[in-house]
């Protein structure tokens, strides 16, 4: 059932009603995932409005998000408030992280670099682990599926009085399929790519004082990957490994006054054998965080100070390999009668590129019982990665961040469990980066789109549909940017009755460049997913998942494919807290 009036943290970091933020927030709930056909994080989130999506082969391979048609570097990935970024290549790693370790995600599409800093210039996807729970609750789950996959996990939540706690670990293994064709060139090798991965959770949370909390969580997952490059015997690949840790603290000083003090470190290491000697890319990334949030008569006040510390190190020697970014924010959110407001102003102060400073202001207004319209309006940016700065006869020194300004009006309709929204955005950003034919900064990018989307419940039935309209240019030579399509349709059904869960979702694309010259183009595709789910007995229930029904071949990145028609059959086991 659609989640409609939830509490969501992302869009301005403080817990708001969902219905009251002016922020395009899409919240993704344990059950969604374990209902829906996605097989990794990337293709959870792909089924969502305003997300697109393309990928260098199957499972464990390099993927990329863009939101309303800006970068895969133009994405903030936090996993329970933590960020988690590779500082070398200066994209999120989403590749390696587990679906069985995540309760909950949070996508927020706009500019956020007034709430969060550079990277969030198109949006933020927020992953929050699993938590703990009063009772004592066991799980655990199997799955077999095409590709020899073989997947198994395990874990338990519980908590008495003022403790609460969660864990969990999940193996993975698939043989896979090719991850190119010839259309790659010289990279082109038949053989199966496959991936394993080995993956664990823990948190827990400890109430010390009346309204006080510590609380700590922990992610790891090591993962091997295999690609292609080129016909050799030797088996190419790359062991990854993610590490997030979190410790915080948080209570009332005063009645109205919460203060919160966040510790975290994300480690993103990569390993790759294309032959002898082996490549490393190492990134650390501690993350210093007091946050303060006062009630006021005018609405909730967030005030904080933050300090993010990247370090990057391996086989690769990088001119700079160390910076730092102190920064300091204020904002604003509230509401009063059919009024709703939010306004949030930024200062970074970073190392390497100097001061940065950002904003965001929106205003929502209730027309009617239901109907409500908003605006906003924000200004982003984003540092530079290492490789694109310093990286042996790639990066350019020279490399200066990007600034953008984005725009956003738009209307939504609520009425019971239903709801639908309409909303356009436009986004400029200078100093755009661009590695082909080298890496320099263009003049301008110039993003423009329309998203209708609607998602409801009627009685047994639950629906969910999005028509995205997207154009992406270069300013400088009016050419569309890559891998993003003019046009985009996602919808699902859902259906219950009795012990029968049922579903089906479609996703359609139309064509688009690969190239920044726009020379290969990349056909469109519509694939449909089908599910059933069967509680056979108390606490025990089959699920059986056939993605791409129609066995359809299509790229979304040119020589490399995409998976056929695949079946998976979990057996999953969850007793109801005691």
């Amino acid at each position: 059932m659609p989640q409609l009036k939830e509490t969501v943290v992302t869009a301005t970091r403080t817990e708001s009603r969902a219905g009251a933020v002016l922020a395009d927030v899409t919240v993704i709930t344990r059950e969604d995932i374990e209902r829906g056909t996605g097989r990794t994080l990337t293709e959870v989130i792909a089924r969502q409005a305003g997300i697109q999506t393309a990928s260098n082969g199957g499972l464990g391979k390099s993927s990329s998000l863009f939101i309303r048609g800006t970068e895969n570097r133009h994405v903030l990935l936090l996993v329970d408030g933590v960020r988690y970024t590779s500082a070398t290549a200066g994209t999120p790693p989403l590749d390696n992280i587990a679906l069985e370790s995540i309760e909950r995600i949070e996508v927020l599409k706009g500019p956020a670099s007034a709430l969060y800093g550079s990277d969030a210039v198109g949006g933020v996807v927020q992953i929050f682990t699993r938590r703990g729970a009063p009772g004592f609750a066991p799980f655990a789950s199997a799955t077999l599926g095409s590709e020899s996959r073989h997947e198994a996990t395990t874990g338990l939540r519980g908590g008495s009085g003022e403790v609460s706690y969660a864990m969990g670990v999940q193996t993975l293994r698939e043989k896979g399929f090719s991850a190119t064709n010839p259309a790659v060139g010289a990279g082109f090798n038949r053989d199966r790519d496959g991936f394993s991965q080995q993956s664990f959770n823990g948190s827990m949370d400890w109430r010390f004082a009346p309204g006080w909390k510590a609380d700590a969580s922990l992610l790891y997952s090591d993962g091997t990957s295999h690609y292609d490059s080129g016909s050799g015997a030797f088996d190419t690949r790359a062991d990854v490994r993610s590490q997030i840790y979190k410790l915080g603290v948080e209570g009332r000083l005063l009645p109205a006054w919460k203060s919160r003090l966040v510790f975290g470190r994300a480690e993103d290491l990569s390993t790759n054998f294309t032959g002898a000697p082996a490549t490393a890319f190492n990134t650390e990334q501690d993350q210093y965080s007091w946050l303060n949030e006062i009630d006021t008569p005018l609405g909730k006040v967030l005030a904080g100070l933050e300090r993010v510390e990247q370090r990057v190190s391996g086989t690769t020697t990088y001119t700079v390999n160390r910076r730092i970014t102190d920064s300091v924010f204020a904002g604003l959110n509230g509401e009063a009668g059919r009024h709703s407001w939010q306004a949030n102003l930024r200062h970074d102060s970073n190392s390497q590129f100097g001061s940065a400073d950002t904003g965001l202001l929106g205003y929502g207004f209730g027309l009617a019982p239901g109907l409500r319209a908003h605006v906003s309006y924000g200004t982003s940016f984003k540092a530079p990665s290492f490789n694109t700065l310093y990286f042996p006869g790639f990066g350019n020194p020279t490399t200066q961040p990007e600034r953008g300004r984005s725009a956003e009006i738009g209307a939504s309709y609520d009425w019971g469990d239903n709801e639908v929204k309409l909303v356009r955005f436009e986004s400029r950003i200078r100093g755009f980066i661009t590695t082909a034919p080298i890496v320099t900064n263009i003049p301008q990018a110039k993003i423009k789109g329309w998203t209708l989307s609607y998602r409801g419940h009627q009685g047994r039935w639950a629906y969910r549909t999005a028509l995205d309209l997207l154009d992406a240019r270069n300013a400088l030579n009016n050419l569309k940017l890559p891998r993003r399509a003019d046009e985009q349709l996602t919808a699902s059904v859902d259906y219950a009755v009795d012990a029968w869960k049922l579903g089906a979702s479609v996703l359609a694309v139309t064509d688009r460049f690969d190239d920044v010259a726009n020379r290969v183009r990349l056909g469109g595709f519509v694939t449909a997913d089908l599910y059933a789910d069967y509680a056979l007995v108390k606490d025990w229930t089959l699920q059986t998942r056939l993605n791409n029904v129609g066995d359809k071949s299509y790229q979304t990145a040119n020589g490399f494919n995409q998976p056929g028609r695949a079946v998976y059959v979990t057996l999953r086991w969850q007793p109801k807290s005691k």
